[in-house]
């Protein structure tokens, strides 16, 4: 059982207490005061000047001179025993100020920028929020950018984040609840619900997995997903990640969960379908016949990505016959001089595309974007001229690559990103019966595969046509209204 130190009563061991604690700690400030007629009415206020702006510890002891004296008298009458007889009786006043009771809460308030204020004579001390650390301004989502919706994304203010969840989903039934993770770090995590909405069995099952974080210093939400996750060495996500607030609010209306941790402006939310993957809420912001169109380009951009470079691997291969006459011999003039087959041609163009893209994205944003175009045209019509690719198989991992930019979700196209290459090696192999054979072994997977608890595959096994209408076609907003968003939400 942790045992907690206690505050003493004599000023001087409180503060030989404190300055042991943070030794070599040179943004900590100790200033020491006095207050009343009495020479041993004194006090001392430690803060990181790091964390608060360097006039409110002046607004804090004017505060408590203010507060004290309104109640017992003229503030140069006021003693310590009148403070110790305020504050133990009438408990604190503020909602930002709060009693200490012993050294490691002080220390841990100290931490969390506050502003914590020990008396002589006291065996207690008092916290005084404080905190004001710079931080972004919420501006339009980097990873999730809107055409028609809200422009606005979370930041890395965990209470923020929850005041504008609050601000757009007006109900009680919202909860939040918090767990703290680290003995470093000591990160604030937050999950919320809607009561009535979640499945209650998901929401145990939820609790007792992230109960089982507790020393591991948790940087980023994403540090989340291998607690919450069912299978981690699966290739496909079993959670979803958003930056959107208009997100979150419509998975809490589908009986989601979302999780966030202090510092990480992406929201997790879990569990995770197959379907969900190809749906943004920009869908609904659309009249339903585009927002269809727009849905199956993104199962069509899935296919594409997966398995047209294995299709061509495949086709020119082991079954040239099913190409049309003129497309073959134009596909073996344009392959006429290279020296290698096409399955290594097929890897040496993967390869230059990952690496361009990886490039994109770790160079600075002005520039990066400006080598990842030039340099896909430059390595293209190299590689074209110096017959180490053809112009078919350029435009295979092209498209291949622009299919999988398609897809809303990131951590998806990075499940396709490795996918791809066991079914080029099978179609290497095998032709369309290895392109077969991989497509039932993903297939029997993705059946098995559960998250929270839940078939990673519902509303498709087992059927479900009231959530697979909605999945495969936008319908308008008066027939959904109509229809129950989930099973649970039917029984409540």
């Amino acid at each position: 059982m942790k045992t907690y130190l206690s505050i003493s009563s004599s000023l001087e061991q409180n503060l030989k207490t404190i300055e042991a604690y943070f030794d070599n700690c040179k943004d900590l400030k100790i200033t020491s005061w006095r207050f009343g007629a009495d020479l041993e009415n004194t006090a001392f206020t430690v803060y990181f000047d790091t964390l608060i702006k360097q006039d409110q510890t002046n607004d804090v002891k004017k505060a408590l001179h203010i507060l004290v004296s309104e109640d017992i008298g003229p503030a140069l009458t006021i003693t310590i025993e009148d403070i110790i007889h305020f504050f133990e009786k009438q408990d604190t006043a503020s909602p930002s100020t709060e009693r200490v009771e012993t050294m490691d809460q002080a220390v841990q308030s100290i931490l969390d920028g506050e502003v914590v204020i020990f008396f002589n004579r006291w065996d207690k001390a008092l916290s005084y929020a404080a905190l004001d650390v710079e931080q972004r301004q919420a501006t339009e989502p980097i990873t999730e950018p809107s055409v028609q919706g809200p422009h606005v994304s979370f930041i890395e203010n965990l209470d923020r984040n929850i005041g504008v969840l609050r601000s757009l989903l007006k109900t009680p039934k919202l909860k939040f609840e918090f767990y703290c993770a680290g003995e470093l770090s000591q990160r604030k995590i937050m999950f919320g619900y809607l009561d009535g909405t979640v499945n209650p069995e998901t929401l145990n099952e939820f609790k007792q997995r992230i109960a089982k974080i507790n020393k591991e210093e948790i940087l980023d939400t994403s540090y989340l997903e291998e607690w919450i996750g069912d299978s981690m060495y699966s290739p496909f996500p079993q959670v979803r990640y958003t930056e959107r607030p208009d997100n979150a609010i419509s998975a809490l209306l589908d009986g989601k969960i979302i999780t966030m941790v202090n510092g990480s402006p992406s929201i997790l939310i879990c569990p995770g379908s197959f379907l969900e993957f190809f749906i943004t809420s920009e869908d609904y912001y659309y009249r339903p016949i585009f927002s269809s169109l727009i849905r199956w380009i993104r199962v069509a951009a899935f296919i594409i990505a997966l398995m047209l470079p294995s299709t061509y691997i495949a086709l020119s291969t082991f079954h040239s016959e099913l190409i049309p006459t003129v497309l073959l011999l134009a596909i073996l003039n344009t392959r006429e001089g290279i020296p290698f087959p096409v399955m290594v041609e097929a890897l040496i163009m993967e390869f230059f595309f990952e690496l361009l893209r990886e490039a994109g994205i770790r160079l600075p944003r002005p520039i990066g974007s400006a080598v990842s175009i030039v340099g896909a045209l430059v390595i293209g019509e190299a590689a074209i001229q110096s017959q180490i690719a053809s112009p078919v198989m350029v435009i295979v991992v092209a498209l291949t690559g622009i299919a999988s930019f398609a897809l809303p979700q990131y951590n998806m196209a990075i499940a396709i990103r490795i996918l791809r290459f066991p079914l080029m090696f099978l179609a290497a192999t095998f032709g369309g019966l290895g392109i077969m054979f991989g497509f039932i072994l993903i297939y029997l997977h993705l059946a098995t595969l559960r998250s929270l608890g839940q078939p990673y595959l519902a509303a498709l096994t087992p059927l479900d046509w009231n959530k697979l209408r909605d999945a495969l076609i936008v319908f308008p907003r008066k027939v959904l209204l109509h229809s129950p968003r989930s099973k649970h939400m039917r029984k409540k």
